[in-house]
């Protein structure tokens, strides 16, 4: 994604995993939040992401929806470029090969692409003291103008994201570009929206989100969240080391000891408690229920309600009413050894 500024040629890159509708809305997104401001109008090539249909003659394109609404969030004048003419466009044009040249030589390698980009964005920053040829202050006092003549931002960013709706199917999935992303079980064979983000995908029903996924690039890929087959896997426990939502679910080493506990203490009883512990993962986040975990096996009271019980004191910041030392006030009950011996005044008619 490229901008340029043509008074004070001023730019603006970053890159992305696939040019698709979500991608030119976050680039806008973040261009205007690097200048700070919203131009009046913008030049735009007849992307398939931006434009429905070219119209014939000297008729305006028809937009795409997100990338209508996107215009009048911000309020932009758009123009478009001739189809086939890059030199409507030629600057633009020009920083592909300047960007390249500049800022991928030699190839640089990042972790991720937040990484990437963030290089980049620095760069563009770094290019601002450039004096060009032809001018007699640099870039950055020349941008000073431009800015001058665009628009403020508006109090909230546009949301950079792709609007689409679907059907969950029956294995408690939904398609989105190829990829199947899980939801809840209870939502089988419902309608649902889809929000895909550059970064990640979100799933709702009606006004509720129900979901919310990594972002994958793949084909035919499958993104499972396990929490959300756990109802089902409770009502059919002998699935559980079977079902594949779960392979690979790597969770600390307390929960892999209190599953084997309750295991060899009730078998398929035990299997289908330790899955209603993991159900706690519906409300609670992973590292508080590992540490209710953990106190749970410190104390040795391994079982559903006690660890519910733990985490809920937890979150709630009191103590919890496992450790008898904290109510000193309680009474204490004893229980003596019986002797049989006792019994024998029962023959003789006492009491005892």
């Amino acid at each position: 994604m490229r901008f340029d500024l043509p008074h004070s040629d001023a730019c603006y890159v970053r890159a992305y995993p696939a040019a698709n509708t979500e991608a030119w809305l976050d680039g806008h997104v973040h261009a205007f939040g690097f200048f700070g401001a919203v131009p009046r109008s913008v030049l735009y090539d007849n992307d398939r992401c931006l434009v429905a249909k070219i119209q014939a003659g000297r008729h305006p394109p028809d937009r795409t929806q997100r990338f209508s609404a996107m215009l009048s969030h911000y309020v932009i004048g758009d123009r478009f470029g001739r189809p086939g003419k890059g030199n409507d466009k030629g600057k633009v044009e020009g920083l592909v090969g300047y960007s390249r040249r500049n800022f991928m030589v030699p190839m640089p390698r990042f972790a991720d692409w937040d990484a990437f980009n963030d290089y980049l964005e620095e760069q563009c920053r770094k290019r601002q003291a450039d004096i060009l040829r032809g001018h007699k202050i640099s870039i950055g006092e020349r941008l000073g103008a431009d800015l001058a003549a665009m628009r403020h931002l508006p109090a909230a960013p546009f949301e950079a994201c792709d609007l689409q709706s679907g059907q969950v199917t029956s294995t408690s999935q939904v398609r989105y570009r190829s990829n199947d992303y899980s939801v809840p079980v209870a939502y089988g064979h419902r309608d649902v929206w889809i929000k895909g983000f550059v970064d990640r995908v979100v799933i709702g029903c009606a006004a509720e989100i129900i979901a919310e996924h990594p972002r994958s690039y793949e084909t035919g890929d499958m993104a499972f969240d396990p929490v959300h087959y756990l109802p089902l896997i409770e009502r059919k426990i002998m699935s559980f080391d079977q079902a594949a939502p779960l392979q690979g679910w790597d969770l600390p080493d307390a929960f892999k000891t209190l599953q084997r506990l309750l295991e060899a203490r009730q078998g398929k009883t035990g299997k289908r408690e330790y899955v209603q512990v993991l159900r706690l993962l519906e409300r609670f986040e992973l590292e508080v229920l590992h540490l209710a975990i953990k106190d749970a096996l410190r104390m040795r009271a391994v079982s559903f309600d006690a660890i519910k019980h733990l985490l809920l004191c937890r979150v709630e910041r009191r103590p919890p009413r496992l450790d008898l030392d904290v109510y000193p006030f309680l009474p204490r009950t004893n229980i003596a050894t019986t002797s049989a011996s006792s019994y024998m005044s029962l023959l003789a008619g006492g009491e005892v």
